[in-house]
């Protein structure tokens, strides 16, 4: 018995040898071919395989990036406009114009212009998705098309202290009214301690191909949204509430990332995101650089003389989890002059003393959150999303963030409502929301009895090119 197990081990041992002989045989014969041989396999493939081949080594990359093959996939897709060139034939176009001229150009010449010329036609398409405006929110219709013809994703790249990076992949995305939300969850999360820096990147691939779908491991350009630093993080940041499993801390703009009440870890990150400008923020930055919106021309008016302090339009949406607990429009704001104090303007949306104006928030108010494992609600925050138009109806003051509700510590003098009052309020450096609200135990329900928003003059005056 014990020689014939001995036998039969020897010959697994053989066949384990024969197999690692014949794979290294393989990988050798493939990198001892001619590149002759190798050019002419490559010509063969598709833009996206030779991206990808290029990535193997050295010598691969410089055999992908030859002219004459990426001359051929150019002309595939964008044939010369000269009626006299007959385009049937790829391997005819590569022939008309010489060899000598193709391989003239530098190596790599007409990847790049093949890719440039992808990327923006790409653009065109989707810029004309984005032409259709929603006259209550002076925002884009149709943002959830162009996200998934763009096959648009986000992912946060956390670095740590030795500049080693951890990318996590998009989980889930939820479609607001003016806004997405975006998940991140899992049990791959490095240590929270040893982190640094997190940065929000929109993710596309490198050529749209509406014929096919992107692969994850293709190439893809990153666009930079935002950075945050995660040094000291629960000890310099907001913490906006909690459940029995999680906290929630909020990093500006617009970001909540729930940490393990245990342990301190990370449970998940949620991002989300306001319509204004999110194609052109998540796809036109780099790596490293953030896009930076074009300058406004203000148009002057010397007629008016409160121009710049009326006609404004707020649309807002109070939301979790595809909850939505208020979302409305108001139009006709305006500040008089004398309400300019401190360096705001005074926009009053919901007055205190206008009982007809007060609103109630549908629903349980609360953060609902998730992970591969668990689910919870971290009551009395909520994502806003504000949207605010000029007197133009063009976007001027627009955000989404995690905002949260605090007990006030202030007498109510409120007497047509019985019950706890709160405060909510939000800052960054345009302006300000003021939110009061009432809980009214017999209906169970939140109703907001004043809504303010201070816009910064400063802000107003470089809009409008006013002095106040």
């Amino acid at each position: 018995m014990s020689a014939k197990r001995s036998e039969t081990q020897n010959i697994r041992i053989q066949r384990h040898y024969q197999k690692t002989f014949m794979k290294s045989k393989f990988c050798l014969r493939i990198e001892s071919m001619p590149s002759e041989i190798l050019l002419k396999i490559f010509s063969y493939l598709d833009a996206v395989s030779l991206l990808c081949i290029g990535c193997v080594n050295k010598r691969f990359y410089h055999l992908a990036n030859d002219n004459v093959i990426w001359f051929k996939i150019y002309s595939s897709f964008f044939p010369p406009k000269r009626t006299n060139w007959k385009t049937n034939s790829v391997e005819r176009t590569a022939v008309l114009l010489s060899h000598a001229t193709i391989q003239d150009r530098e190596s790599g010449y007409w990847k790049n212009e093949y890719i440039m010329k992808q990327t923006a036609t790409g653009k065109t398409r989707i810029m004309q998705l984005l032409k259709p405006i929603n006259p209550s929110t002076g925002l884009p219709l149709k943002t959830k098309e162009a996200i998934k013809t763009y096959s648009l994703r986000w992912v946060i790249v956390l670095k740590d202290r030795n500049g080693k990076e951890h990318v996590m992949e998009q989980v889930d995305i939820s479609y607001n009214d003016t806004s997405i939300t975006i998940f991140w969850y899992g049990t791959n999360w490095p240590c929270l301690d040893t982190l640094s820096t997190l940065e929000l990147c929109g993710m596309t691939p490198l050529l749209l191909d509406q014929c096919k779908v992107p692969t994850k491991n293709g190439p893809r350009r990153r666009s930079l949204i935002a950075e945050f630093n995660l040094t000291n993080l629960t000890k310099v940041t907001t913490m906006i509430g909690s459940d029995m499993l999680v906290q929630l801390f909020r990093l500006n703009p617009g970001l909540l990332m729930g940490l393990w009440k245990k342990g301190n870890g990370i449970a998940f990150v949620m991002a989300s995101l306001h319509h204004h400008q999110l194609i052109e923020r998540s796809t036109l930055g780099s790596a490293t650089k953030q896009y930076i919106l074009p300058p406004h021309k203000p148009i002057l008016d010397d007629v008016d003389p409160e121009y710049g302090l009326h006609g404004y339009q707020l649309h807002i949406d109070m939301h979790s989890g595809g909850h939505t607990y208020m979302c409305g429009t108001f139009r006709n704001l305006f500040c008089r002059k004398d309400y300019i104090r401190n360096g705001y303007l005074r926009l009053t949306v919901i007055s205190l003393k206008n009982n007809s104006q007060h609103l109630p928030l549908a629903g349980k108010v609360g953060i609902f959150w998730r992970t591969d494992v668990f689910e919870g609600n971290v009551q009395n925050c909520y994502m806003m999303d504000v949207t605010l138009l000029d007197e133009t109806e063009k976007p001027f003051w627009c955000f989404s963030a995690p905002v949260y509700m605090k007990l006030s510590s202030r007498a109510s003098c409120l007497y047509d409502y019985m019950g706890h009052n709160y405060d909510l309020n939000y800052m960054d450096s345009e302006g300000k929301v003021h939110v009061e609200l009432v809980w009214i135990e017999e209906s169970k329900e939140y109703y907001i009895v004043n809504l303010v928003l201070y816009l910064r003059t400063e802000k107003v005056n470089r809009w409008f090119g006013t002095k106040y």
